[in-house]
């Protein structure tokens, strides 16, 4: 009888025992697989063999397509770079500024190229990698019709993209200036060709490229608003990619990479107004 006892214990020993395990397993896998899960994490990424990168395509010096049908600039060198690194092909999903985030969410893109600026309300609905530019918004205007000051915008039209930084800081900070939105950077630059408002706003260092080619053009507000930083960007909570990318930011700052994409990608575009220093961060 105490035997027969003592073998049912022992087998109820044996189920408790791998029931605890099976949790212990289902637990940890759950933990561990959060990543594999990821459709954009690097495990993911590499098994794939490609990454998927949202770019600007009408955007020089940072994003576009030449008269070779080729895609170059500052953002693109860095994104082939990341490429090279992961060991992975890349594939070029042109975005404009208005929908970058919805890129990420729907799973079309693993990560952001496309000169997004960072800011409070975008960090709520994406990561941010270590930031790799600094930039400010600026206004550009008619050479003989110069702005020079925010209060000669009031009661007119200033052209701006639609999910622009310029879009945000004018909608808060300068409301009685009227806003005429457009989808890309193509739009709004031929909006401001054909008068459509007075001046244009957008990220102060390429206005600087756009002038050099527009020289009845000019910048004649630098700087308006707080300076910014302009950062890759992942699906928020993909912890692999995030991770990987701020290792990489690190790495190449180290290696002096962005200096040598400046010289390469930006240098030919911009005046004599502009410096490495304006636009790049220190080296470390």
């Amino acid at each position: 009888m105490k035997h027969k006892i003592l073998v049912k214990l022992l087998a109820l020993v044996g189920i408790i025992a791998s029931i605890s395990l099976v949790l212990a397993g289902c637990g940890s896998s759950s933990s561990s697989s959060a990543d594999s899960n990821n459709s954009s994490s690097v495990e993911k990424i590499k098994k794939r063999g490609t990454i998927r990168v949202a770019v600007f395509g009408d955007l020089p010096p940072y994003g576009w397509v030449n008269k070779d049908g080729k895609r170059v600039g500052y953002d693109i060198t860095l994104a082939r770079k990341i490429a090279k690194d992961l060991g992975v092909k890349i594939k070029f999903v042109q975005v404009n500024a208005n929908n970058r985030v919805d890129a990420l969410n729907s799973n079309k893109v693993d990560i952001v190229l496309a000169n997004f600026t960072v800011t409070p309300e975008r960090k709520d609905v994406v990561d941010f990698a270590k930031a790799y530019m600094k930039v400010s918004v600026g206004i550009v205007s008619p050479k003989d019709k110069p702005i020079t000051s925010a209060s000669q915008l009031q009661g007119k039209n200033l052209i701006v993209t639609k999910g622009t930084t310029a879009e945000n800081y004018f909608t808060s900070k300068q409301k009685g200036v009227d806003l005429l939105k457009f989808d890309s950077k193509t739009q709004q630059f031929n909006a401001l060709k054909n008068n459509r408002g007075v001046a244009l706003a957008d990220d102060n260092s390429y206005l600087y490229a756009w002038v050099k080619n527009n020289p009845t053009y000019t910048v004649g507000i630098k700087n308006i608003g707080p300076k910014q930083y302009v950062s890759p960007a992942v699906k928020k909570g993909n912890k692999s990619l995030l991770n990987w990318t701020n290792k990489e930011i690190k790495k190449l700052n180290k290696q002096s990479f962005f200096t040598d994409d400046y010289n390469s990608q930006l240098k030919p575009y911009f005046g004599d107004e502009v410096k490495p220093s304006d636009i790049i961060l220190p080296q470390k």
